[in-house]
């Protein structure tokens, strides 16, 4: 299914097509109907009209993935403002400066976190939570006559792995073209029921909000805080059709959940992106899954999320490929010359299309570094082969000199995850005089397991050149990630590992 682009309001575009009596929410104890959202809604728009909120002025939004998070958002696009999504998984300290540095006109934020963080926020911040809800009903607003598509809707926030978080532009011509071909792709259609455990505040989140409502299909708000088997029960109590995930979910719930031994018979599409799934949990997805249709996707915030995919009939065939450009967007692999790689040689990603943005706020620099000739770089490593499907090697801040060699850090996680009592693992380069870097494996066990460090060198050594192979292996119970679910590696640098 596909729609055509009109120069119109996000949030209008997005509920235009669902009937009013449909289910668009559903939580473990409530179910909210298209009217529902619609009404919610209005609500936080006429509180917005009643504080004095501007055209293009920021509003923070702080909470869990809930209606009054979704009913915030959309009322902040509707208005002509902009969405500022907040992460719930960061120190209220953090959360207040970026709340300073995107300048928050109004902040909407849950009723728990306002509580406990009261002391940072102050005057001329403004805040709301979801009690209001409760007041008296404005009616729905017509959409506009005129709109201009290509104004910011939303400023999406690095997950700042390695440095500050930068802020991206996001434009409703941004998410309108990412939607459309992501619905595109996907087939979705009104009869889906999406289980979503990524927080909205994530890129990938959002798309999976804007893709269902746009269908007018139901999303699943499940548990976002590692627990999957209460995932697992809500999915099988409601019939959830698709299911989304970063590498961490899916190591998370193939390795340590009943994900693999249950039917979920009513599952018929999954979704993986974030980062690159070793081909060994690719393969344990399609084993568990036979049924489901599995897409491996590939995206970036700065591409509003999505920027390829991998049709799912050709898994087995082009296993560990990103695939290629979803519709509306090319992908190259560019060498330093910037020409395209031939089969085989490494390069980088660059990406064009719509769903582009169109920079970082008060970044020039950087803007002008990172967003080339209406391109996109994207700071990762590839490969093509002779048919053009791409293959990402690592990012080019993760490789490491090994012996004078470039090596993957993702070609020796995937080694080590062939190990099956390896839950998660994460390697890096640490200064060694003689390597120059020498490889440091952080390795997450099963309990109970009796894998060591000699049965995991011993791995590498059988299947990973010598140069390849870690020097040592630090065991630890988890992986430092950011609020979207990613491994922070530098945190793992600084980590006092005992000799």
């Amino acid at each position: 299914m596909s729609f055509r682009l009109k120069q119109m309001n996000t949030t209008d575009y997005l509920l235009q097509n669902a009937p009013d009596d449909d289910i668009s929410i559903i939580t473990p104890k409530q179910e909210y109907t298209y009217r529902d959202l619609k009404e919610a809604t209005s609500k936080v728009l006429s509180v917005f009209h009643s504080l004095g909120l501007a055209t293009g002025e920021r509003v923070g939004i702080w909470g869990n993935n809930s209606l009054f998070w979704i009913a915030s958002y959309l009322a902040a696009m509707k208005f002509g403002a902009i969405a500022v999504p907040l992460g719930t998984k960061l120190p209220g300290d953090a959360v207040a400066e970026q709340i300073q540095i995107t300048n928050c006109k109004i902040l909407c934020i849950e009723k728990g976190l306002q509580k406990r963080h009261a002391s940072l926020f102050h005057s001329p911040l403004q805040s709301i939570n979801e009690d209001v809800l409760t007041q008296t009903l404005p009616p729905w607003s017509a959409p506009p006559a005129e709109f201009n598509e290509n104004q910011d809707a939303v400023w999406m926030l690095t997950s700042g792995t390695t440095a500050k978080p930068r802020i991206v532009r996001i434009t409703h011509l941004n998410i309108q073209a990412n939607t459309d071909s992501i619905i595109q792709y996907l087939d979705l259609s009104r009869v889906e029921r999406m289980m979503v455990v990524l927080p909205f505040y994530y890129c990938y989140g959002t798309s999976l909000l804007h893709t269902h409502l746009r269908v007018g299909a139901s999303l699943v708000l499940g548990d976002t805080l590692g627990f999957p088997e209460k995932v697992l029960d809500l999915m099988e109590e409601k019939a959830c059709t698709g299911f989304a995930g970063v590498p961490t979910t899916f190591q998370m719930y193939l390795r340590n959940s009943t994900f693999p031994k249950r039917a979920l018979p009513s599952l018929k599409k999954i979704q993986q992106a974030g980062g690159k799934l070793p081909n060994v949990l690719i393969e344990e997805l399609i084993k568990c899954r036979p049924s489901s249709k599995i897409y491996i996707m590939y995206g970036q915030t700065e591409a509003t999320a999505r920027l390829s995919y991998l049709p799912p009939d050709l898994l087995s065939k082009k296993l560990g490929s990103i695939g290629r450009g979803i519709p509306g967007v090319v992908l190259k692999v560019l060498n330093d010359d910037g020409k395209e790689v031939k089969a085989g040689e490494l390069g980088e990603i660059v990406a064009y299309g719509k769903n582009i943005s169109p920079g970082y706020v008060n970044e020039p620099e950087i803007n002008a570094e990172k967003f080339v000739n209406g391109g996109l770089r994207t700071g990762d490593i590839a490969t093509v082969d002779d048919e053009g499907y791409i293959y990402i090697v690592d990012r080019k801040s993760d490789f490491i000199k090994s012996y004078g060699h470039r090596v993957s850090s993702q070609e020796i996680e995937a080694c080590i995850l062939e190990i099956k009592d390896v839950i998660a693992t994460a390697v890096i380069g640490v200064p060694d005089p003689l390597q120059g870097e020498a490889i440091r494996a952080f390795v997450v066990l099963r309990s109970n397991s009796h894998v060591n460090e000699s049965i995991i060198i011993t791995h590498c050594m059988q299947h990973l050149a010598r140069h390849k192979v870690p020097k040592d292996i630090v065991f630890i119970k988890s992986l430092p990630m950011n609020q979207h679910g990613k491994v922070i590696k530098s945190e793992l640098k600084k980590l006092e590992v005992p000799k």
